[in-house]
């Protein structure tokens, strides 16, 4: 779809979670506008918002900042005072706002040098926006019992023609634990991964990896799920296609393999319109890959240094794109200085991708597949016994993408799923945890004669869990987190000439163990038309 001509038009995204809470009208009593304005709603999200206990919170700030260029905010995170130190809850909340013109862009935020968050911005009105994004940081408390360096960027370039400044506030809330509340059980360790090499501590038991993978920064990688292969007539190029999987090795040796989302910025698919209010899942709170990494914990905890390294297949050999920075989370032994084991089996089936491209007229087609499966188990003498973990993850993906000569129209119909199952054994039952999630997209962008442009857009992010005892289920969850967008807009006119209409919607549903949410929401012209809980 010519690509990079209508982003130099529109806005790429450029490097620089929860709930996103809009305020801003709704559509008037007689309906919504006849097309997009200069102001619209502000963004929000049908996500749940996060679940916190009605115990004593203190709060802290951690940034105050305006992002105008590349240069990062940095501060001193210091803890609070009055809430203890073992919290039930910490969230995190980011207040953003912006006028004018500007692109989206990718920021981060790093508390003693660990990602807690990977944003994207909205694209503003004129009149300006603004939004919020909350986030669930518990799993970092281990890194918040103590003052840090606090780092965040967001990075913006402000001149004549893009002069919105990205103003952010971000907070954090610490929820204590009393008498009817405990603390919450989180990592002992938190390591950030500033250079492949790492030393852990001896006693691990446990180990996961969180890796915020990302495609971005403005070029092909940022649509990889777009790419084709040589001969085929594409804009962006990649010999492998689309077929992307991010690894993650110990010393060497595949410890891990994961499906990458295929996140939509707020200027993606060539139509902001679709994104002014409703952005697509994750694109305000990027979540990251885990990969469960305790068959490893032996080898790790043998005192020496290892290198852990994370890289993303299928992307063209020397070509940038992906952002991939990675916390190791341990859970120590309180009753081992050291805990030994060994790690018993890594088996891998071989990796299956395939890119065909069929030429025709007037439409050109690629089909892709690909598929893996990695089988990994250790065993480790902890103070309560030996204690072995088998993790089985298989990713796979499939999808037809369709263009036509010039990109004119341009089509993809996709799905990625990575499934995990992890049991661990010991004294008593075995205790296994499943988890399926799938990726969906289907999407087509066509621009007519007149130069109107036109994407209608659907996307998927869905997840089930199961946790067995035994036989015995003890936990379940299900989430279908689903958007719909259909906007155009007219090409090469003046802004006021693009008379541009477009409706998107969003349905967040879960459901399990720990009860339901369901709210949905819907847009025309960038009026708030529907919002519906049903939970």
């Amino acid at each position: 779809m010519r690509r990079r001509r209508i982003m130099s038009m529109l806005g790429g995204l450029t490097l620089a979670a929860g709930l996103v809470l809009g305020a801003g009208p709704a559509a008037a009593a007689d309906g919504p506008p006849a097309e997009f304005g200069t102001d619209w709603h502000d963004p929000l999200t049908a996500a749940p918002p996060v679940a916190v206990p009605h115990t004593k919170s203190c709060h802290v700030t951690l940034a105050d900042a305006q992002f105008r260029d590349y240069t990062p905010y940095r501060g001193t995170y210091t803890p609070p005072t009055g809430c203890g130190d073992r919290w039930s809850k910490v969230v995190l909340r980011l207040d953003g706002k912006v006028k004018g013109r500007q692109y989206d862009r990718l920021g981060y935020l790093h508390v003693g040098g660990a990602e807690v968050l990977r944003t994207s911005t909205p694209e503003p009105s004129v009149d300006g926006i603004a939004w919020n994004v909350e986030k669930d940081v518990t799993r970092y408390s281990a890194t918040l019992r103590s003052a840090q360096p606090v780092e965040m960027l967001i990075g913006n370039t402000v001149d004549d023609t893009y002069t919105g400044v990205i103003d952010v506030h971000v907070t954090l809330t610490f929820y204590a634990a009393d008498a009817h509340t405990a603390p919450a059980a989180t990592p002992d360790t938190v390591l950030a991964l500033d250079t492949p090499q790492v030393t852990t501590p001896r006693n691990a038991e446990r180990v996961v990896a969180e890796v915020y993978a990302t495609g971005s920064g403005g070029g092909c990688e940022e649509f990889w799920y777009l790419a084709a292969p040589d001969p085929a007539p594409y804009s962006c190029k990649a010999q492998a296609g689309p077929n992307r999987e991010v690894q993650l090795r110990v010393d060497g040796r595949l410890a891990g393999i994961a499906a990458p989302f295929p996140t939509v910025w707020t200027g993606g698919w060539s139509n902001p319109f679709l994104w002014y209010v409703i952005p697509a899942p994750r694109a305000f709170d990027v979540k990251p890959v885990e990969y469960d990494l305790t068959p490893y914990a032996a080898l790790l905890n043998d005192g020496r240094p290892h290198r852990v390294e994370v890289s993303v297949t299928g992307v063209p050999a020397g070509q940038a794109g992906w952002s991939t920075p990675t916390n190791l989370l341990i859970w120590q032994d309180k009753g081992s200085k050291v805990v030994t084991g060994g790690l018993t089996r890594q088996e891998e089936t071989t990796p299956v991708n395939s890119a065909v491209y069929k030429p025709g007229s007037p439409e050109l087609r690629l089909d892709a597949r690909s598929g893996h499966r990695l089988t990994t188990s250790g065993y480790l003498d902890t103070s309560h016994g030996r204690v072995t973990t088998t993790v089985v993850r298989s990713v796979s993906a499939e999808s037809v993408h369709r263009w036509t000569e010039g990109e004119n129209t341009d089509a993809l119909k996709g799905s990625w799923h990575d499934d995990q199952s992890v049991t661990t054994s010991g004294r008593g039952p075995a205790v296994t945890v499943r988890d399926k999630r799938t990726y969906t997209m289907d999407g087509t962008t066509t621009i007519a004669a007149d130069g109107r442009l036109r994407t209608a857009i659907t996307l998927g992010d869905l997840a089930d869990s199961l946790t067995l005892r035994g036989a015995r289920p003890t936990a379940f969850s299900h989430l279908d987190d689903t958007y719909r967008g259909d906007a155009s807009w007219t090409m090469n006119v003046p802004r006021d000439q693009r008379h541009a209409v477009g409706t998107s919607a969003e349905r967040y549903r879960s459901y399990g163990s720990d009860g339901c949410y369901d709210r949905s929401l819907k847009t025309a012209q960038g009026a708030l038309t529907e919002d519906v809980r049903r939970c």
